[in-house]
């Protein structure tokens, strides 16, 4: 069986991460210990928070992160996918793992929007990727956040419309993330954990 860790650094809803991995037939690990995260074929970053305080809090772990996902598939989650990027502009300008090209910006303000984009939305897909194997188009999944992602079309597999476009899974080699909540998604969701799982496979 596939073996998946997500990585506990003390920001994130883990537990309903980890049921939704399980559900989509992964052995999965909730632990912070790198050696623990080296053994497993992939790894999850998951995250409900401030940029910067995620990134402070990965601590040791980035570096190890930025090693893994050179070999094997890593994919973020919320705020995990936010890390990824190069820049966050939340509480100031900080600097994020650089895994994915981009930079993470504050939703503008626009009548009849409210901030954080909460609930179900519908994702485009512009790019055909084993990542999304089955899913289609205009698919609904769950969204909660008030940055979003900002990067360039090569590096988008999926975009979403609120108050302005933004990328809402991306992809660079092993690196993948989705702005939504996959384990909160119903069946779409599930899809895109087993698809995540068969790359992990591999």
């Amino acid at each position: 069986m596939t073996q998946v860790v997500i990585l506990d650094y003390g920001l994130g809803n883990l537990r309903s991460v980890k049921k939704g991995l399980e559900k989509a037939g992964a052995q999965t690990t909730i632990t912070s210990d790198l050696k623990v995260m080296d053994s497993a074929d992939g790894v999850v970053l998951p995250g409900v928070g401030a940029f910067s305080e995620g990134m402070e809090k990965l601590c040791d772990m980035k570096a190890a992160l930025c090693d893994y996902v050179k070999e094997r598939p890593v994919l973020g989650i919320c705020l995990g996918m936010q890390m990824l990027l190069e820049v966050g502009e939340e509480y100031g300008i900080h600097k994020g793992l650089g895994l994915v090209p981009g930079t993470v910006k504050r939703f503008p303000v626009r009548k009849g929007y409210k901030i954080p984009h909460m609930g179900w939305n519908t994702i485009s897909i512009t790019q055909n990727d084993p990542f999304l194997e089955g899913i289609d188009n205009n698919s609904y999944v769950y969204f909660v956040h008030s940055y979003y992602a900002e990067t360039k079309p090569e590096y988008t597999l999926t975009s979403t419309d609120y108050i302005c476009p933004f990328a809402s899974s991306v992809k660079n080699k092993n690196a993948y993330g989705t702005q939504f909540h996959p384990e909160k998604s119903g069946k779409t969701g599930l899809k895109i954990l087993e698809n995540f799982i068969g790359l992990c496979s591999e």
